[in-house]
């Protein structure tokens, strides 16, 4: 786990990104043969006949530069050599308070236009490209390339390996996300419903709802075997079996994303042992991490880790390997072992090699985020999971590998959902960097 770093210390850690930016910037734009590029920070979208906007995010090339989530409508030129143009919406408005920029080491170092209209500045001769969600209409009027693959494939390469100041940022994203974590399985434990502990939780971690990276899940007994439950129940269930917890938190652009589950005071003791199970093999698998460790592989000793625990608690009765390679292991954990982290949760170029090559998951696991093998640089997460989902499990019932099932012990665990257990790790020249602070 990375120390926390003071705002002082930031300042350099900013210049030294923003300057390695500059310079890998300049080498790809001379390399296409581009003068220049122009990022758009992204508009909110209004709901369909209606006059209120959707949550926005901006888009993760310019918050590269500016670490600025919420700036909409603003546009950064970058050409090589020349500083960094930024032209802010900021109208004069009695609505709603006009963007501000924060006092950071990249305000130094961008010549800032703050403007009353979101129009893109002009651009001045030579070849451009625009990047975001632009139309096809502006892109021609500008008379610039819009999202031009070969660009935009070899900046978000350039996206996978964090500098100094990106790791910092995720370091300090890690903690505040940890404290809420923390307020939330003490409201659980409290008795508080899935409303409480999302209460809880935004609280502690000091954000509001719209500023998450993503939508907390807050999954209260069978609630937990739903992967991505969008609910937040208001009222406690009367039995209290598990909670499985997925929230984050975004500092200067940079996400966090942590998981855990309790056990509840209604548990069966089958599901704390499964728990303790899960975070060993967790441990186990963020152990092997290092630059040159192929993902891929280890998301295949994940389900062997599984089959493994699966046996060891008679959940199945067969070896760990039938059990892999029956697919009830996959069964029962249906999603990848984890994904880059960066500005975006599901961070770019995960599924692609350094030079942009497709590296496709696995026929037998399509959810797989992350393909290739590991760097220095590189943030990620490791997030094994195992639960009961009976539309998935059903399917193997009238099989061989219905035989293998105990089937009776597996329907005692229904009603506690699942387990995740998930940190965010950092690969080192020499091994890995927890990132996620202890409980």
């Amino acid at each position: 786990m990375t120390a926390p770093v003071t705002p002082s210390r930031l300042a350099p850690l900013q210049r030294h990104h923003l300057a390695s930016l500059q310079r890998a910037y300049s080498e790809v734009l001379t390399r296409l043969g581009l003068d220049g590029v122009l990022l758009y920070s992204g508009h909110p979208r209004r709901h369909f006949a209606d006059d209120q906007e959707a949550s926005f995010a901006a888009y993760g090339h310019f918050m590269h530069w500016t670490g600025q989530a919420d700036l909409a409508r603003s546009w950064l030129l970058i050409q090589p050599g020349q500083r960094p143009r930024l032209k802010v919406h900021a109208p004069d408005d009695f609505w709603h308070l006009p963007a501000h920029l924060p006092d950071e080491a990249w305000v130094e170092t961008f010549d800032i236009e703050m403007g009353r209209d979101d129009a893109p500045p002009a651009l001045p001769a030579g070849r451009f490209a625009v990047l975001g969600d632009v139309s096809a209409t502006l892109a021609e009027a500008l008379g610039a390339d819009r999202n031009p693959p070969a660009l935009v494939g070899a900046l978000d390469e350039g996206r996978v390996r964090k500098s100094d100041y990106e790791i910092a940022c995720l370091g300090d994203a890690n903690r505040q996300a940890m404290a809420g974590h923390r307020a939330a399985r003490d409201t659980f434990l409290d008795g508080g419903a899935e409303l409480d502990i999302q209460l809880a939780y935004l609280g502690a971690s000091r954000q509001r709802e719209t500023a998450l990276p993503y939508a907390s899940i807050v999954g209260l007994n069978a609630h937990g075997g739903v992967l991505h439950y969008q609910h937040y129940d208001s009222v406690p269930p009367l039995r209290r079996h598990s909670l499985l917890l997925d929230a984050g938190h975004r500092q200067r652009g940079y996400c966090a994303d942590i998981t855990r589950t309790w056990a509840g005071p209604d548990a069966v003791p089958a599901f704390a042992a499964l728990i303790e199970g899960v975070t060993s093999l967790q441990r186990q698998l963020i152990g092997e991490l290092a630059p040159g460790v192929d993902y891929v592989a280890l998301h295949r000793r994940m389900h062997r880790g599984l089959g493994e625990l699966l046996a060891d608690q008679g959940l199945v009765h067969c070896t760990p390997e039938a059990a892999v390679d029956q697919g009830i292991t996959r069964a029962f954990c249906p999603h990848g072992l984890g994904h880059s982290l960066g500005l975006q949760v599901h961070d770019v170029a995960g599924r692609a090699d350094g030079a942009g090559r497709p590296l496709p998951p696995p026929e037998a696991d399509p959810a797989l985020r992350l393909t290739r093998e590991l760097e220095a640089g590189m943030v990620v997460t490791m997030e094994p999971g195992l639960y009961v989902i009976p539309m998935l499990l059903a399917p193997l019932r009238e099989g061989a590998a219905g035989r293998d099932i105990d089937w009776p012990r597996v329907e005692r665990l229904a009603d506690h959902g699942g387990i995740r257990i998930e940190d965010n790790l950092v690969i080192t020249p020499t091994g890995h960097d927890n990132l996620t602070p202890p409980e």
